[in-house]
Order: C-alpha cells, then sequence, then structure tokens
C-alpha cells in the first residue's frame, strides 16, 4: 500500500469510494442524507483549491482509502477517513491517520475530528491513536457527535 497526496483528478474516484464507505454509517444511523453522501463532485473537487490536505491510500493502483484534512490557523480538522469496504480492518485507516498527523505536524498545533456516537469501530480507532473526547453534539434524535482531539508535540 502507498500513501500519497491526492490531486484534483482523484477526486471522483475518492468521492466514489467515499459513498460506498459510508453506507454502513448511513444504515447505523437511519439516515441516508449524511453530508459524505451527499457531496457533490463540484464540492469535493473544490476542496483541492485550498489550503487543504487530502492522503489517498492506492494498492495495485486502485484507491482503497483516504482522509482530508482542512487548516482553522493551527488546528486542524480531519474529516471523511473512508476506507473501501472490502478493505476495512486491515489497517489502512491507521494507516492514513498516522500519515496525515506527520504532514500537517508542523503546520498544526492539534488535530480535531468527529463520528457518531453509534461507531464504536471510529471510538475505538481514535481513542487508540491517541485522540480524546471534549465535547458531544447533539445532532437529532438519532445522532449525537463526539467530538476528539489530539495534541500535537
Amino acid at each position: 500500500m502507498m500513501i500519497e497526496r491526492a490531486g484534483a483528478q482523484d477526486a471522483g474516484e475518492i468521492l466514489c469510494l467515499q459513498r460506498a464507505a459510508y453506507v454502513t454509517e448511513a444504515q447505523l444511523y437511519g439516515d441516508p442524507f449524511l453530508p459524505p453522501l451527499v457531496e457533490s463532485l463540484e464540492q469535493a473537487t473544490a476542496l483541492y483549491a485550498t489550503d487543504a490536505v487530502v492522503l489517498k491510500a492506492t494498492e495495485a493502483g486502485r484507491v482503497v482509502g483516504a482522509v482530508r484534512a482542512v487548516f482553522n490557523e493551527r488546528t486542524c480538522l480531519v474529516g471523511r477517513l473512508i476506507v473501501a469496504p472490502d478493505r476495512q480492518g486491515r489497517g489502512i485507516g491507521t494507516a492514513l491517520l498516522k500519515a496525515v498527523e506527520e504532514e500537517v505536524a508542523e503546520l498544526a498545533d492539534a488535530l480535531v475530528l468527529f463520528t457518531g456516537h453509534q461507531s464504536a469501530g471510529n471510538l475505538r480507532l481514535y481513542k487508540h491513536l491517541g485522540y480524546q473526547e471534549f465535547r458531544r453534539e447533539r445532532i437529532n434524535e438519532h445522532l449525537v457527535h463526539v467530538h476528539l482531539r489530539k495534541d500535537l508535540e
């Protein structure tokens, strides 16, 4: 597996993978309109014109994972960590998170991210990698976002 920066030319493939990866989250929360599922190609492509960092993981020329990081001064918001459904549980998500941490280390003092309160696998992964919960935000009757933070040294 290779992890490298993605470019605007990768936006369509990453968006397709994102939709496949978020289907289980949509089922878990009973919401087929989660933002990652309704993001347009135009919205996804626009990200590449900013200072955001988008990394992709590839195996044999196939994109099997991705993550994005958007800056707010010295804090980096990590989002859309995705892994192809047939490749989950093989360390790709862990590798992507570690890679994005290294990529932004000189530009950020901390990383923040959020996931749904029922996303046990995500919460376990983030806590294992040193992210600590700092608040919960009720989105609707079925969803609470758990916000986590990791300070960089």
